[in-house]
C-alpha cells in the first residue's frame, strides 16, 4: 500500500512546493506607461469613441484612480519623478529640450535653463529594485538619458534619449531595432515584454514597459484606423487614427494580462497602468477637463491609473484620492519588502491600495519656470493663446488648486470638485484661500530652493505681442 501512495504523495508535495514557491517572495512589478495617453481616453474614464475592452476589464480587477497626477505636464520631466520619487525642483528637468519655447517677442522673462537628463547622482526606483534582487528591464521610451542600464536597469530595448520613433512602422530609425519592414513598433515591444515575463517567470522582476503610443506621429494600423472611420465621430473625440492607435495598445495589454495567467504569475504580480501626461488637446479633448498636455490645467496632468494585484487590491475600487507618480517608489518598496530612500517627495499608496487606511491629505506641487509654445494658436485652451504653459507654480490641496504665474503675478484659484474644468476663477472672491494657498506654495518653494527670481527679457515687445494675440480673447 505505501509504495502505491508514495508515488502519489511525492507529486502532490511537489506540487505544492511549486505552487508556494511561485506566490512567494516579493512579487513582480509590471508598470505600463502610455504616452500622451489622456484622462478621458479610456473607456472606464468616460470615452465613448475609443474601444478599450482589455484596461476596461483590468480596471475591474483593481482600484482606479480619478484624481490621478502626473508630476509635470509633459514627458521627460513626468519621467525623471517616477523614476527618483522626486519633484522637478530636484532634477531640474522641466521640459524637453530648450526651455526658450515660443517667439521671444512674446516672453516677458528669461526662463530657467533646462536640464536634459537625469544626473546619475539621483538612485532610481529602477536601482532600488536591483539592488533588492528584482530583474529589471525597461522596454520602451527612456527619454531621461542614452542608456537605462547605466541608471538601473538589467536590460533595455527600444530606450534611449530620444522621445518619440520616426514611424511607428518598420523601419523605426528611433528607437534602434532590428525589423522587418512594416512591423508595428506597439506589437514589437509587446512581444519583447512577452518574452522578457517567460525567461525570468520564476524570479522576480521589475518590467517597465513605457510605451511610445499614443505619442505623434499619429500612425495607426491600416485596418483599425478604418474601424473608426466607419464608427463615426463623437463630440470632441474624433480622431480615427489616433483611435486605432488606442485600440492597438489596448489589445496588446489584453496579450500581456493573459501572459500572465498562462505562466501562474497573475496572483504575485503587481499591474500598474497609467499615463505620462495628459493627451495633446487638438487630437483628443478631455471635456470636462480644461487644456492637455504641456499645460498644468488639469488637462495636462491628469491621468488614468489603475493598480492590479489579485487577492491584495479589492476589485472594483474606486478611490477619488489625489495622489502623483511620485507616489510609485514609495509605495513599491513597501510592497518588496524594502526601506524607502529618505528623500523621496511621494507617499506610499499601499495603506489606501490594500483597504487599511486612507491617505492623509496633503498639498501636491507643481513648478515650471519655462514656457511651452501653443501646438496651435487659440486651440490648447491655456491661459493665453501663445503658449500652453508660461513660467508658473501650482498647489492642489483638497478640492482645491491655485495657479500663479510670474510674469505678472496673476493668480487663479478653482474648487476642483465644482469646477473640474477650471472656468471659474474664485481668485478674487476667497482671497482667504487664495492666500492661505499661496503661503504654503511659497513656503514649498523656498524649502525646495526652486528657481523663482527671473530676469526681463531684452527681446520682449508688449505691442507684438497684442498684435499677435488680437482676435483671440
Amino acid at each position: 500500500m505505501r509504495t502505491y501512495l508514495y508515488p502519489v504523495l511525492l507529486f502532490l508535495v511537489t506540487a505544492l512546493a511549486s505552487c508556494a514557491k511561485k506566490d512567494s517572495g516579493p512579487p513582480n512589478i509590471v508598470l505600463i506607461v502610455a504616452d500622451d495617453l489622456g484622462w478621458k481616453d479610456l473607456g472606464f474614464t468616460g470615452s465613448s469613441f475609443y474601444e478599450t475592452p482589455n484596461l476596461d476589464h483590468l480596471a475591474d480587477e483593481g482600484m482606479v484612480f480619478r484624481r490621478a497626477y502626473a508630476a509635470a505636464a509633459n514627458c521627460a520631466p513626468s519621467r525623471a519623478c517616477l523614476m527618483t520619487g522626486m519633484y522637478t525642483t530636484a532634477h531640474g528637468i522641466y521640459t524637453v529640450g530648450s526651455s526658450e519655447r515660443g517667439n521671444p517677442r512674446t516672453r516677458r522673462l528669461i526662463p530657467v535653463t533646462n536640464t536634459n537628463t537625469l544626473h546619475d547622482r539621483f538612485y532610481t526606483l529602477a536601482e532600488a529594485l536591483k539592488k533588492a534582487g528584482y530583474t529589471t528591464v525597461n522596454i520602451g521610451k527612456w527619454h531621461l538619458g542614452n542608456d537605462p542600464c547605466s541608471q538601473g536597469m538589467d536590460y533595455n530595448v527600444g530606450g534611449s534619449i530620444w522621445g518619440h520613433p520616426k514611424s511607428y512602422f518598420a523601419p523605426y530609425i528611433q528607437p534602434s531595432l532590428n525589423a522587418p519592414e512594416g512591423e508595428y513598433l506597439t506589437d514589437r515591444l509587446t512581444e519583447e515584454a512577452l518574452g522578457f515575463m517567460r525567461q525570468h517567470k520564476d524570479h522576480p522582476f521589475f518590467l517597465y514597459l513605457p510605451y511610445y503610443a499614443v505619442h505623434t506621429p499619429i500612425q495607426a494600423k491600416p485596418a483599425l484606423e478604418q474601424k473608426y472611420v466607419k464608427k463615426g465621430v463623437t463630440s470632441c473625440q474624433n480622431n480615427p487614427s489616433y483611435a486605432g492607435m488606442v485600440d492597438n495598445l489596448d489589445s496588446c495589454i489584453g496579450l500581456l494580462m493573459e501572459e500572465l495567467n498562462e505562466l501562474e504569475l497573475a496572483e504575485n504580480t503587481l499591474v500598474i497602468f497609467t499615463s505620462d501626461n495628459g493627451g495633446i488637446r487638438e487630437i483628443s479633448c478631455q471635456d470636462p477637463l480644461r487644456a492637455g498636455k504641456g499645460s498644468y490645467y488639469e488637462g495636462g496632468i491628469r491621468v488614468p491609473l489603475v493598480f492590479r494585484w489579485p487577492g491584495k487590491i479589492k476589485e472594483g475600487s474606486l478611490s477619488e484620492e489625489p495622489v502623483i507618480n511620485l507616489d510609485f517608489y514609495p509605495t513599491f518598496m513597501e510592497i518588496a519588502g524594502l526601506e524607502a530612500p529618505g528623500n523621496l517627495d511621494g507617499h506610499s499608496l499601499w495603506p489606501l491600495l490594500n483597504g487599511e487606511e486612507s491617505l492623509e491629505e496633503r498639498p501636491l506641487f507643481f513648478h515650471f519656470p519655462v514656457y511651452l509654445q501653443a501646438y496651435r494658436k487659440g486651440y490648447d485652451d491655456g491661459r493665453d493663446p501663445l503658449f500652453r504653459t508660461r513660467p508658473g507654480s501650482v498647489i492642489i490641496e483638497g478640492n482645491w488648486k491655485l495657479h500663479y504665474y510670474y510674469e505678472d503675478g496673476g493668480k487663479e484659484l478653482y474648487n476642483l470638485t465644482t469646477d473640474p474644468g477650471e472656468r471659474e476663477n474664485l481668485a478674487s472672491v476667497d482671497t482667504i484661500k487664495t492666500e492661505e494657498l499661496l503661503f504654503k506654495l511659497n513656503a514649498w518653494l523656498e524649502l525646495e530652493q526652486a528657481p523663482v527670481h527671473f530676469n526681463l527679457n531684452p527681446q520682449f515687445d508688449s505691442l507684438f505681442e497684442q498684435q499677435t494675440t488680437a482676435g483671440f480673447y
